[in-house]
């Protein structure tokens, strides 16, 4: 059996006072990270942010374009596109993925 794929794209925002996923801008998702754009500390911070609030393993989450701009394309394993964008549109209680 195929494991689900899915693709989103998204425009992250480093350098923010909390991680939040702020909603969809022209049909991009629009992340913020507390991380700098410093040697892929974004990046990770993005992966583990992202891991807490779709509730899946950061293995399950990939950075498929976009290293090193703020535009990217991630692959989430595992959810259904539908399932995705629903837990991504909830509203998060904490904001901070340092917990």
């Amino acid at each position: 059996m195929a494991e689900k794929t899915v693709k989103i794209t998204l425009r992250v925002h480093p350098g923010a006072a909390r991680n939040e996923v702020s909603g969809f801008k022209e049909g991009i998702l629009q992340v913020r990270v507390t991380a700098p754009p410093v040697e892929g500390k974004a990046n990770r911070e993005l992966i583990s942010y992202l891991s807490k609030v779709l509730g899946v393993s950061k293995s399950s989450l990939d950075i498929t374009s976009g290293l090193a701009g703020r535009n990217k394309v991630i692959a989430i394993s595992g959810l259904e596109r539908d399932e995705a964008l629903r837990r991504l549109a909830k509203p998060s209680s904490s904001g901070d993925a340092r917990e």
